[in-house]
Protein backbone atom coordinates (compact mmCIF):
# COMPACT_ATOMS: atom_id res chain seq x y z
CA UNK A 1 0.00 0.00 0.00
CA UNK A 2 1.35 3.39 -0.72
CA UNK A 3 2.59 4.76 2.55
CA UNK A 4 1.11 8.32 2.24
CA UNK A 5 -2.62 6.36 2.69
CA UNK A 6 -3.22 5.66 6.79
CA UNK A 7 -5.16 2.45 7.47
CA UNK A 8 -8.41 2.59 9.36
CA UNK A 9 -7.90 -0.61 10.98
CA UNK A 10 -10.76 -2.21 8.76
CA UNK A 11 -8.89 -3.41 6.20
CA UNK A 12 -9.48 -0.36 4.19
CA UNK A 13 -7.13 2.87 3.76
CA UNK A 14 -8.23 6.81 3.53
CA UNK A 15 -6.71 8.96 0.82
CA UNK A 16 -5.29 11.82 3.86
CA UNK A 17 -6.54 14.26 0.95
CA UNK A 18 -9.48 13.35 0.28
CA UNK A 19 -10.50 11.34 2.96
CA UNK A 20 -11.50 8.86 0.53
CA UNK A 21 -11.93 5.17 1.31
CA UNK A 22 -9.53 3.04 -0.43
CA UNK A 23 -10.30 -0.57 -1.11
CA UNK A 24 -7.48 -3.12 -0.74
CA UNK A 25 -9.70 -5.84 -0.24
CA UNK A 26 -12.83 -7.37 -2.06
CA UNK A 27 -16.20 -5.13 -1.01
CA UNK A 28 -19.23 -6.77 -2.25
CA UNK A 29 -21.60 -3.82 -3.13
CA UNK A 30 -18.68 -2.23 -5.68
CA UNK A 31 -17.80 -5.63 -7.08
CA UNK A 32 -21.28 -6.30 -7.73
CA UNK A 33 -21.64 -2.86 -9.16
CA UNK A 34 -18.68 -3.46 -11.33
CA UNK A 35 -19.86 -6.56 -12.86
CA UNK A 36 -23.22 -5.08 -13.55
CA UNK A 37 -21.20 -2.57 -15.59
CA UNK A 38 -19.68 -5.58 -17.77
CA UNK A 39 -23.15 -7.23 -18.67
CA UNK A 40 -24.04 -9.41 -15.48
CA UNK A 41 -27.57 -9.35 -13.94
CA UNK A 42 -25.85 -10.39 -10.90
CA UNK A 43 -23.00 -10.91 -8.46
CA UNK A 44 -21.26 -12.19 -4.99
CA UNK A 45 -18.06 -12.55 -3.56
CA UNK A 46 -17.02 -15.23 -1.05
CA UNK A 47 -13.99 -15.05 1.16
CA UNK A 48 -12.16 -18.98 0.36
CA UNK A 49 -12.32 -21.75 1.90
CA UNK A 50 -16.11 -20.78 2.49
CA UNK A 51 -17.86 -22.19 5.49
CA UNK A 52 -19.81 -25.38 4.41
CA UNK A 53 -16.88 -26.17 1.96
CA UNK A 54 -15.61 -29.00 3.84
CA UNK A 55 -19.63 -30.45 3.92
CA UNK A 56 -19.85 -29.87 0.50
CA UNK A 57 -16.44 -31.43 -0.35
CA UNK A 58 -17.79 -34.51 0.93
CA UNK A 59 -21.07 -34.16 -0.91
CA UNK A 60 -18.56 -33.93 -4.14
CA UNK A 61 -16.40 -37.00 -3.12
CA UNK A 62 -19.50 -39.01 -2.37
CA UNK A 63 -21.23 -38.55 -5.44
CA UNK A 64 -18.41 -39.36 -7.97
CA UNK A 65 -17.44 -42.52 -5.38
CA UNK A 66 -21.16 -43.75 -6.50
CA UNK A 67 -20.44 -43.28 -9.79
CA UNK A 68 -23.46 -40.82 -10.50
CA UNK A 69 -20.30 -38.87 -12.77
CA UNK A 70 -20.91 -41.00 -15.39
CA UNK A 71 -18.10 -40.84 -18.20
CA UNK A 72 -17.51 -37.32 -17.37
CA UNK A 73 -13.97 -38.34 -16.34
CA UNK A 74 -12.54 -34.40 -15.88
CA UNK A 75 -14.91 -34.12 -12.86
CA UNK A 76 -12.73 -37.49 -11.26
CA UNK A 77 -9.76 -35.62 -11.70
CA UNK A 78 -7.14 -35.99 -8.92
CA UNK A 79 -4.28 -34.30 -7.86
CA UNK A 80 -1.25 -34.72 -5.30
CA UNK A 81 -0.93 -31.36 -3.96
CA UNK A 82 -4.17 -30.88 -1.84
CA UNK A 83 -3.14 -27.30 -1.92
CA UNK A 84 -4.27 -25.38 1.62
CA UNK A 85 -6.47 -28.09 2.24
CA UNK A 86 -6.04 -28.75 5.71
CA UNK A 87 -8.36 -31.93 5.67
CA UNK A 88 -8.28 -33.59 2.62
CA UNK A 89 -11.03 -36.08 1.73
CA UNK A 90 -9.93 -39.72 0.25
CA UNK A 91 -9.91 -38.39 -3.40
CA UNK A 92 -7.99 -41.64 -4.39
CA UNK A 93 -4.52 -43.19 -4.70
CA UNK A 94 -3.87 -40.19 -6.47
CA UNK A 95 -4.83 -37.67 -4.25
CA UNK A 96 -7.98 -35.76 -3.60
CA UNK A 97 -10.99 -34.87 -6.16
CA UNK A 98 -9.35 -31.49 -7.78
CA UNK A 99 -12.87 -30.14 -7.37
CA UNK A 100 -13.44 -31.05 -3.99
CA UNK A 101 -12.19 -27.94 -2.52
CA UNK A 102 -10.62 -24.95 -4.18
CA UNK A 103 -7.45 -24.65 -2.21
CA UNK A 104 -6.45 -27.77 -4.10
CA UNK A 105 -6.22 -26.09 -7.75
CA UNK A 106 -6.08 -22.48 -6.51
CA UNK A 107 -3.26 -22.66 -3.29
CA UNK A 108 -3.04 -18.86 -3.36
CA UNK A 109 -7.01 -18.20 -3.64
CA UNK A 110 -8.64 -15.73 -1.00
CA UNK A 111 -11.98 -14.96 -2.80
CA UNK A 112 -14.20 -16.13 -5.52
CA UNK A 113 -16.41 -13.32 -7.42
CA UNK A 114 -19.38 -15.37 -8.59
CA UNK A 115 -21.55 -14.00 -11.75
CA UNK A 116 -25.06 -14.38 -12.92
CA UNK A 117 -26.10 -14.01 -16.51
CA UNK A 118 -29.92 -15.05 -17.15
CA UNK A 119 -30.81 -16.70 -20.64
CA UNK A 120 -34.78 -16.91 -20.03
CA UNK A 121 -36.65 -15.75 -23.28
CA UNK A 122 -40.23 -15.03 -24.02
CA UNK A 123 -40.23 -18.45 -26.37
CA UNK A 124 -42.26 -21.89 -25.33
CA UNK A 125 -40.96 -24.54 -22.35
CA UNK A 126 -40.54 -27.73 -23.32
CA UNK A 127 -43.49 -28.51 -21.51
CA UNK A 128 -45.72 -26.89 -23.40
CA UNK A 129 -48.07 -28.17 -26.61
CA UNK A 130 -45.54 -29.38 -29.52
CA UNK A 131 -45.74 -30.93 -33.13
CA UNK A 132 -44.66 -34.54 -33.15
CA UNK A 133 -42.42 -34.03 -35.62
CA UNK A 134 -40.64 -31.38 -33.51
CA UNK A 135 -37.45 -31.74 -31.13
CA UNK A 136 -36.08 -29.76 -28.24
CA UNK A 137 -32.76 -28.01 -27.84
CA UNK A 138 -32.47 -26.41 -24.36
CA UNK A 139 -32.59 -22.80 -23.90
CA UNK A 140 -28.64 -22.06 -22.88
CA UNK A 141 -27.99 -23.18 -26.23
CA UNK A 142 -30.27 -21.07 -28.30
CA UNK A 143 -28.14 -18.10 -27.84
CA UNK A 144 -27.31 -15.87 -30.56
CA UNK A 145 -26.50 -12.42 -31.63
CA UNK A 146 -26.71 -9.80 -34.84
CA UNK A 147 -23.58 -9.17 -36.47
CA UNK A 148 -22.64 -5.95 -38.34
CA UNK A 149 -25.34 -6.81 -40.87
CA UNK A 150 -28.24 -7.69 -38.61
CA UNK A 151 -27.85 -10.79 -39.73
CA UNK A 152 -28.08 -13.51 -36.24
CA UNK A 153 -24.96 -15.97 -35.38
CA UNK A 154 -24.71 -18.54 -33.18
CA UNK A 155 -22.64 -17.15 -29.72
CA UNK A 156 -21.15 -19.36 -27.17
CA UNK A 157 -22.13 -18.02 -23.84
CA UNK A 158 -18.52 -19.34 -22.68
CA UNK A 159 -16.87 -16.71 -24.90
CA UNK A 160 -19.73 -14.31 -24.36
CA UNK A 161 -19.55 -14.21 -20.70
CA UNK A 162 -15.44 -14.79 -20.26
CA UNK A 163 -14.80 -11.50 -22.05
CA UNK A 164 -17.27 -9.86 -19.42
CA UNK A 165 -15.16 -11.85 -16.47
CA UNK A 166 -12.00 -10.58 -18.29
CA UNK A 167 -13.86 -7.11 -18.02
CA UNK A 168 -14.60 -7.04 -14.64
CA UNK A 169 -10.85 -8.51 -13.77
CA UNK A 170 -9.42 -5.55 -15.79
CA UNK A 171 -11.88 -2.58 -13.89
CA UNK A 172 -10.92 -4.11 -10.40
CA UNK A 173 -6.76 -3.69 -11.52
CA UNK A 174 -7.40 -0.71 -12.81
CA UNK A 175 -9.16 0.42 -9.58
CA UNK A 176 -6.64 -0.98 -7.78
CA UNK A 177 -3.51 0.54 -9.62
CA UNK A 178 -5.82 4.28 -9.09
CA UNK A 179 -5.81 3.65 -5.37
CA UNK A 180 -1.72 2.64 -5.40
CA UNK A 181 -2.70 -0.97 -4.28
CA UNK A 182 -0.33 -4.22 -6.06
CA UNK A 183 -0.94 -6.89 -8.24
CA UNK A 184 -2.91 -10.00 -7.33
CA UNK A 185 -3.75 -13.62 -8.91
CA UNK A 186 -6.77 -14.38 -10.85
CA UNK A 187 -8.55 -16.83 -12.70
CA UNK A 188 -11.35 -16.65 -14.99
CA UNK A 189 -13.88 -19.26 -16.12
CA UNK A 190 -17.38 -20.63 -17.17
CA UNK A 191 -17.81 -23.70 -17.44
CA UNK A 192 -14.30 -24.67 -17.51
CA UNK A 193 -12.25 -24.00 -14.66
CA UNK A 194 -11.66 -26.83 -11.21
CA UNK A 195 -14.45 -25.52 -9.86
CA UNK A 196 -17.95 -26.21 -8.55
CA UNK A 197 -19.58 -23.54 -9.85
CA UNK A 198 -23.08 -23.99 -7.96
CA UNK A 199 -21.78 -24.13 -4.36
CA UNK A 200 -19.53 -21.40 -4.83
CA UNK A 201 -22.53 -19.44 -5.98
CA UNK A 202 -24.49 -20.69 -3.18
CA UNK A 203 -21.48 -19.58 -0.49
CA UNK A 204 -22.05 -16.02 -2.45
CA UNK A 205 -25.91 -15.56 -1.89
CA UNK A 206 -26.76 -16.02 -5.42
CA UNK A 207 -29.65 -18.68 -4.47
CA UNK A 208 -30.03 -21.68 -2.96
CA UNK A 209 -29.47 -25.14 -4.69
CA UNK A 210 -33.13 -26.59 -5.73
CA UNK A 211 -34.47 -29.99 -5.51
CA UNK A 212 -33.25 -30.37 -8.90
CA UNK A 213 -29.66 -29.40 -7.58
CA UNK A 214 -29.99 -26.18 -10.15
CA UNK A 215 -28.95 -22.86 -8.34
CA UNK A 216 -31.99 -21.08 -8.12
CA UNK A 217 -31.81 -17.00 -7.63
CA UNK A 218 -34.73 -15.69 -5.48
CA UNK A 219 -35.83 -12.92 -8.30
CA UNK A 220 -34.60 -14.42 -11.29
CA UNK A 221 -34.90 -18.41 -10.81
CA UNK A 222 -32.94 -20.75 -12.17
CA UNK A 223 -32.29 -20.41 -16.05
CA UNK A 224 -28.85 -18.59 -15.76
CA UNK A 225 -25.36 -19.04 -16.82
CA UNK A 226 -22.62 -18.90 -13.73
CA UNK A 227 -19.10 -16.85 -14.48
CA UNK A 228 -16.50 -17.10 -11.77
CA UNK A 229 -13.24 -15.05 -10.91
CA UNK A 230 -10.67 -16.66 -8.65
CA UNK A 231 -8.76 -14.27 -6.79
CA UNK A 232 -5.98 -14.17 -3.97
CA UNK A 233 -7.93 -10.58 -3.23
CA UNK A 234 -9.18 -10.58 0.60
CA UNK A 235 -12.65 -10.05 1.13
CA UNK A 236 -13.73 -6.93 3.71
CA UNK A 237 -13.41 -8.58 6.84
CA UNK A 238 -17.14 -6.53 7.70
CA UNK A 239 -18.43 -8.98 4.46
CA UNK A 240 -20.75 -11.12 6.15
CA UNK A 241 -21.88 -13.87 3.80
CA UNK A 242 -25.14 -13.48 2.59
CA UNK A 243 -27.51 -16.77 3.11
CA UNK A 244 -30.03 -17.55 1.01
CA UNK A 245 -32.67 -19.65 2.35
CA UNK A 246 -33.89 -22.80 0.76
CA UNK A 247 -37.85 -21.82 -0.37
CA UNK A 248 -38.25 -25.28 -2.41
CA UNK A 249 -40.77 -26.32 0.46
CA UNK A 250 -42.60 -29.18 -0.12
CA UNK A 251 -42.77 -29.13 -4.20
CA UNK A 252 -41.57 -32.26 -5.69
CA UNK A 253 -42.57 -31.07 -9.50
CA UNK A 254 -38.59 -31.39 -10.54
CA UNK A 255 -38.24 -34.86 -9.51
CA UNK A 256 -42.02 -36.00 -10.80
CA UNK A 257 -41.44 -34.47 -14.08
CA UNK A 258 -38.43 -35.56 -14.52
CA UNK A 259 -39.11 -38.76 -17.14
CA UNK A 260 -35.66 -40.77 -16.77
CA UNK A 261 -35.62 -40.56 -12.64
CA UNK A 262 -32.03 -39.02 -12.85
CA UNK A 263 -33.46 -36.86 -9.15
CA UNK A 264 -33.24 -40.08 -7.83
CA UNK A 265 -34.13 -37.74 -4.39
CA UNK A 266 -34.46 -34.37 -3.53
CA UNK A 267 -31.38 -32.82 -4.05
CA UNK A 268 -29.65 -35.99 -5.23
CA UNK A 269 -29.17 -36.08 -9.50
CA UNK A 270 -27.44 -39.21 -11.33
CA UNK A 271 -25.97 -37.65 -14.28
CA UNK A 272 -25.90 -40.99 -15.57
CA UNK A 273 -29.26 -40.91 -15.84
CA UNK A 274 -30.02 -37.25 -16.86
CA UNK A 275 -30.96 -36.39 -20.45
CA UNK A 276 -28.68 -33.31 -20.72
CA UNK A 277 -25.86 -35.78 -20.03
CA UNK A 278 -27.16 -38.26 -22.17
CA UNK A 279 -28.02 -36.04 -25.23
CA UNK A 280 -24.04 -33.82 -24.94
CA UNK A 281 -21.87 -35.62 -22.64
CA UNK A 282 -22.51 -39.21 -22.78
CA UNK A 283 -20.17 -40.43 -26.72
CA UNK A 284 -21.56 -44.12 -28.46
CA UNK A 285 -24.38 -45.66 -27.36
CA UNK A 286 -27.13 -45.00 -24.79
CA UNK A 287 -29.35 -47.57 -23.09
CA UNK A 288 -32.13 -49.16 -24.28
CA UNK A 289 -34.35 -48.85 -20.75
CA UNK A 290 -33.33 -44.69 -20.90
CA UNK A 291 -34.22 -44.21 -24.16
CA UNK A 292 -37.96 -43.72 -24.29
CA UNK A 293 -37.84 -41.08 -21.34
CA UNK A 294 -35.36 -38.73 -23.26
CA UNK A 295 -39.17 -38.03 -25.26
CA UNK A 296 -37.64 -35.35 -27.77
CA UNK A 297 -34.82 -34.06 -26.40
CA UNK A 298 -31.80 -33.71 -29.12
CA UNK A 299 -29.43 -31.08 -26.96
CA UNK A 300 -29.98 -31.15 -22.91
CA UNK A 301 -32.98 -30.83 -21.32
CA UNK A 302 -35.21 -28.05 -19.65
CA UNK A 303 -37.85 -29.91 -17.74
CA UNK A 304 -37.31 -29.91 -14.09
CA UNK A 305 -36.41 -26.03 -14.63
CA UNK A 306 -39.52 -25.97 -17.14
CA UNK A 307 -42.07 -26.59 -14.42
CA UNK A 308 -40.18 -25.40 -11.41
CA UNK A 309 -42.74 -22.68 -9.62
CA UNK A 310 -39.46 -20.15 -9.40
CA UNK A 311 -39.28 -19.97 -13.04
CA UNK A 312 -42.98 -18.96 -13.71
CA UNK A 313 -42.78 -16.16 -16.39
CA UNK A 314 -45.39 -14.37 -13.72
CA UNK A 315 -42.36 -14.31 -11.04
CA UNK A 316 -38.72 -13.85 -12.94
CA UNK A 317 -38.13 -11.25 -15.70
CA UNK A 318 -36.75 -12.31 -19.34
CA UNK A 319 -33.23 -11.53 -19.79
CA UNK A 320 -33.24 -8.50 -22.69
CA UNK A 321 -29.61 -9.64 -22.54
CA UNK A 322 -28.60 -8.80 -26.37
CA UNK A 323 -25.38 -11.47 -26.66
CA UNK A 324 -27.62 -14.36 -25.57
CA UNK A 325 -30.92 -13.86 -27.71
CA UNK A 326 -32.92 -17.24 -28.90
CA UNK A 327 -32.17 -18.27 -32.50
CA UNK A 328 -36.03 -18.76 -33.94
CA UNK A 329 -34.67 -22.00 -35.74
CA UNK A 330 -33.63 -23.54 -32.75
CA UNK A 331 -36.43 -23.55 -31.14
CA UNK A 332 -38.45 -27.01 -31.52
CA UNK A 333 -37.04 -27.22 -34.06
CA UNK A 334 -37.66 -29.84 -37.07
CA UNK A 335 -36.69 -33.27 -36.88
CA UNK A 336 -36.54 -33.80 -40.41
CA UNK A 337 -34.43 -30.34 -40.73
CA UNK A 338 -31.78 -31.98 -38.01
CA UNK A 339 -31.62 -34.89 -39.84
CA UNK A 340 -31.18 -33.55 -43.29
CA UNK A 341 -28.32 -31.42 -41.68
CA UNK A 342 -24.79 -33.12 -43.38
CA UNK A 343 -21.76 -32.10 -41.62
CA UNK A 344 -20.53 -29.20 -43.77
CA UNK A 345 -23.98 -27.71 -42.57
CA UNK A 346 -23.64 -28.90 -39.16
CA UNK A 347 -20.59 -26.69 -39.03
CA UNK A 348 -22.27 -23.96 -40.82
CA UNK A 349 -25.47 -24.08 -38.02
CA UNK A 350 -23.76 -24.61 -35.15
CA UNK A 351 -19.87 -23.38 -35.23
CA UNK A 352 -19.52 -20.84 -32.20
CA UNK A 353 -23.00 -23.12 -30.87
CA UNK A 354 -22.86 -24.97 -27.68
CA UNK A 355 -24.86 -27.63 -29.63
CA UNK A 356 -21.19 -28.31 -31.44
CA UNK A 357 -20.40 -29.73 -28.39
CA UNK A 358 -22.67 -33.30 -28.62
CA UNK A 359 -20.74 -33.58 -32.18
CA UNK A 360 -22.38 -34.71 -35.94
CA UNK A 361 -22.62 -38.49 -35.11
CA UNK A 362 -24.32 -37.34 -31.73
CA UNK A 363 -26.77 -35.15 -33.05
CA UNK A 364 -27.79 -37.67 -35.55
CA UNK A 365 -28.33 -40.75 -32.70
CA UNK A 366 -29.95 -37.95 -30.63
CA UNK A 367 -32.36 -37.14 -33.28
CA UNK A 368 -33.30 -41.03 -34.25
CA UNK A 369 -34.38 -41.40 -30.73
CA UNK A 370 -36.56 -38.32 -30.64
CA UNK A 371 -37.99 -40.05 -34.16
CA UNK A 372 -38.78 -43.08 -32.25
CA UNK A 373 -40.70 -41.39 -29.44
CA UNK A 374 -42.66 -39.06 -32.17
CA UNK A 375 -44.51 -42.13 -33.18
CA UNK A 376 -44.63 -40.87 -36.31
CA UNK A 377 -44.15 -43.93 -39.12
CA UNK A 378 -42.87 -41.65 -41.88
CA UNK A 379 -39.49 -41.50 -40.11
CA UNK A 380 -38.89 -45.08 -40.91
CA UNK A 381 -37.12 -44.66 -44.20
CA UNK A 382 -34.54 -42.23 -42.64
CA UNK A 383 -34.24 -44.44 -39.53
CA UNK A 384 -33.42 -47.70 -41.48
CA UNK A 385 -30.58 -45.55 -43.19
CA UNK A 386 -29.19 -44.71 -40.41
CA UNK A 387 -29.85 -48.55 -38.93
CA UNK A 388 -26.77 -49.16 -40.99
CA UNK A 389 -24.38 -46.29 -40.21
CA UNK A 390 -20.73 -47.28 -39.23
CA UNK A 391 -21.53 -45.10 -36.24
CA UNK A 392 -22.34 -47.64 -33.34
CA UNK A 393 -23.99 -44.96 -31.14
CA UNK A 394 -26.57 -43.72 -34.11
CA UNK A 395 -26.53 -47.19 -35.81
CA UNK A 396 -28.08 -48.75 -32.24
CA UNK A 397 -30.26 -45.59 -31.74
CA UNK A 398 -31.85 -46.17 -35.17
CA UNK A 399 -32.81 -49.72 -34.54
CA UNK A 400 -34.32 -49.38 -31.37
CA UNK A 401 -36.31 -46.16 -32.64
CA UNK A 402 -37.53 -48.89 -35.29
CA UNK A 403 -38.46 -51.40 -33.03
CA UNK A 404 -40.41 -48.59 -30.91
CA UNK A 405 -42.45 -47.43 -34.50
CA UNK A 406 -42.83 -50.73 -35.04
CA UNK A 407 -44.29 -51.98 -31.58
CA UNK A 408 -46.50 -48.63 -31.77
CA UNK A 409 -48.79 -49.27 -35.25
Amino acid sequence: MNPSFSDTGSGQARDPRTGRVLHRKLDREQVRAWAREAGFAEAGVVAVPYADEKRDAGRFEEWVRAGRAGTMDYLKRTGQNAGRNPDPEPGGENGPLVRARMGIPFPWAESAIVCFAGYDSAQPRSIDPAKQEEGWIARYAWSGRRDAGGVRRPSDYHKVLLKRIKALEARIRAARLRDGFGEFEARGYVDTGPLVERALATAAGLGWTGKNTCLIHPQLGSFGFLAVLVTSLEVEAALQPLRVPDRCGSCTRCLDACPTNALIAPYQMDAAKCIAYLTIEHKGTIDAELMEGMGRQVFGCDICQDVCPWNSPRRTPLSGDAELEAREELVNPALDWLAALDEAEFALRFNGSPVRRTGFHGLKRNVAIAMGNSGLRRFAPRLEHWAEAADEGLRTAARWALERLSLKQ
